[in-house]
């Protein structure tokens, strides 16, 4: 049994649009925290429709739901945390999985106090808990964002409604009262074929990205066919996505140098106007 003696850093994984790479981001940054050494665990929020479990071609016994029903049941004092996690190993790196819920219907009965109650547990034994989430300001993920040392916004260029709503979820935590410094916007499939700048983007967010994905859709694929992290993969993980992964998770532990900070006042864009009230 792990000793209960951390106070872990929660680092929720969140996005105002579907399909953007979160699960692939959240395990990647699981398995590579661990592959550094850190106790890292991945919590799967995607309530209804969440994939942790099978991007890692895992057969878990429990899941939140019955973790957080046993909060419910019992005194916080006689909880088990650990007994309600899959182990996920591969070639000598071992990080820990709650997934989501099996059944649909089990979605529609949890509790965020209790979630949160077990993120508080998840602290106690791991360096890093990473959370995956699903698309939503629901309570679940706002009582989980509260409780996130930093959230990790992921986004797409592509179209203009994506970035909409990037913008909308945006104001929203500022209004919540998040520090600019815990939100860190992720752009994922950077390459990818668009006619949206990049930099017109952060002019309408005034605010930069903290890190750059690149477009790699065969290594994502191979990754999820194989059930094998990129970072941990030995070709996978010398591409640029691979690299570009552990170079996040390197900014994230503090094992590279100072990183973009959010900007000043700029000029605004083309893509400004389309969202003036």
């Amino acid at each position: 049994m792990a000793e209960k003696n951390r106070n872990g850093i929660v680092v929720t994984v969140f996005s105002t649009a579907s399909a953007v790479g979160k699960t692939l981001l959240a395990v990647n940054m699981t398995a590579e925290l661990a592959r550094q050494g850190y106790r890292a665990c991945v919590l799967d929020l995607d309530l209804q429709f969440g994939d942790v479990a099978n991007f890692l071609q895992l057969n878990a016994q429990y899941t939140i739901f019955e973790a957080q029903e046993a909060v419910v049941k019992r005194p916080v004092s006689e909880f088990q945390v650990m007994d309600y996690l899959t182990l996920y190993e591969f070639d000598g790196t071992e990080f820990f999985v709650l997934p989501a819920p099996q059944k649909l219907e089990e979605s529609y009965n949890i509790s965020a106090k209790a979630v949160g109650q077990v993120v508080s547990e998840l602290r106690h034994y791991f360096d890093y808990v990473i959370i995956d989430t699903t698309s939503a300001f629901n309570e679940a993920n706002l009582q989980v964002m509260d409780m996130s040392t930093i959230v990790t916004a992921v986004a797409i260029v592509d179209f203009i409604p994506t970035i909409k709503n990037m913008k909308i979820g945006y104001d929203a935590m500022k209004k919540i009262g998040y520090e600019s410094n815990k939100i860190r916007f992720i752009l994922n499939r950077s390459n990818a074929k668009t006619n949206i700048e990049v930099s017109d983007v952060e002019k309408l967010m005034d605010a930069q990205f903290y890190h750059v994905l690149p477009n790699d859709f065969k290594t994502a694929v191979e990754s999820t066919h194989s059930g094998i992290p990129i970072v941990l993969d030995r070709v996978n993980s010398q591409t640029p996505l691979g690299k570009g992964l552990r170079e996040l998770v390197d900014k994230y532990t503090n094992r590279v140098g100072p990183v973009k900070t959010t900007p000043g006042p700029q000029k605004s864009s083309w893509l400004s106007g389309l969202f003036k009230k």
